[in-house]
């Protein structure tokens, strides 16, 4: 159970799947050559290239105002790039996805349970015929036993874990979480984090993952993807090696340390300063 102040929870244990340590074979997701422009004039992205592999945790990084979100809309299908191409490969279909946004987006007359019913609702599924995987989404992110709490009733971390039940309640290969920690205080992220990463281990999803945190990619990640400013496209992309699971105590290793200076130094080109 999660305490209503802090927001803390352990995710239950359970054997995780088998999957790839990184991404390998065939991409399950491509970006070639894609080119957003809005109102005719603002280029936000311009030709950006990047491959998904199953399995992957992907880190998109870069300064403020240089695409990550866009690249992410593009992917979930929320807009259209006014040129290149997204393919999908690998049996994985283009709507089966999960989106986390920063912002929980709940419905403040609706029980924890009826948010997270939402998306299965707007397929045609009855609540009676789905009370089950509402349940288990929610037992998988440590919220079993608040199906009917309202969203007033919670705390910020555990209003960010109703949505990433949601997304999960479609059991999608692909989840898209765009800076969902970013208005958390530190403690709670840094839970969170961890608890994503086993998450992760025991449904086996593919995560792209928009943030600005240095820090947070590269405890995340076994692939950080950084942008340029504006036009964003890739600019470079770091591999983190660290075998997973990762506890918290991976964070004061030399290793963790080298890839956040390497993905520092990254930024700062990013940013024109290097």
């Amino acid at each position: 159970m999660e305490d209503l102040v802090t927001g803390a929870a352990q995710i239950p244990a359970a054997p995780a799947r088998s999957r790839p340590q990184t991404g390998d074979g065939a991409p399950i997701l491509s970006m070639r050559h894609v080119t957003k422009v809005f109102g005719g004039k603002v280029m936000a992205l311009e030709g950006m290239s990047l491959d998904i592999h199953e399995g992957d945790f992907v880190s998109l990084l870069g300064p403020s105002g240089c695409g990550k979100s866009t690249a992410l809309r593009l992917v979930a299908g929320l807009i259209r790039p006014t040129s290149g191409r997204i393919d999908w490969g690998g049996g994985q279909q283009k709507g089966d996805i999960g989106v986390v946004f920063q912002e929980p987006t709940l419905m403040p007359w609706a029980t924890v349970a009826q948010n997270v019913w939402l998306p299965l609702r707007l397929r045609g599924k009855s609540f009676r015929s789905v009370e089950a995987d509402v349940k288990e989404a929610l037992d998988l992110v440590g919220l079993g036993n608040f199906l009917d709490a309202y969203p007033r009733e919670l705390s910020g971390g555990m209003k960010m874990r109703v949505s990433i039940a949601r997304a999960l309640v479609t059991r999608p290969r692909l989840i898209l979480m765009d800076e969902p920690f970013a208005a958390l205080d530190e403690i709670t992220r840094h839970k969170l984090n961890d608890d994503l990463l086993a998450l992760r281990a025991r449904i086996g999803a593919t995560i792209v993952f928009v943030t600005h945190s240095v820090f947070e990619s590269v405890f995340l990640s076994n692939r950080i993807v950084v942008m340029a400013a504006r036009p964003g496209r890739v600019l470079t992309e770091l591999a983190v090696e660290a075998p997973y699971p990762r506890a918290d105590e991976y964070r004061s290793t030399p290793d963790y340390a080298h890839h956040c200076g390497a993905a520092t130094a990254a930024l700062h080109q990013a940013m024109g300063e290097g």
